[in-house]
């Protein structure tokens, strides 16, 4: 086989790995977000409490909501 064949086949693998492992990590990623979302109750409370608001067990409920319902559209 001549050398521009190997290059070939070595360009044409080397773009497959790369888009597997693009997609791969994207997926990994999107199932570890869900599973283990990036802000709880508790943090939120805790933020609230830092920047000297006290927050009502309503207020927690509304942004955690629109927070989900932020995450919804985006995907």
């Amino acid at each position: 086989m001549p050398i521009w064949g190997w290059i070939l086949i070595i360009i044409v693998v080397g773009i497959a790995c790369a888009l597997g492992g693009f997609y791969g990590a994207r997926k990994y990623m999107e199932n570890y977000l869900k599973d283990n979302p990036p802000i709880n109750e508790d943090q939120l409370r805790a933020m609230m409490l830092q920047m000297g608001q006290k927050p009502s067990q309503r207020k927690l409920h509304q942004m955690m909501n629109a927070m989900q319902q932020q995450s919804r559209k985006s995907k």
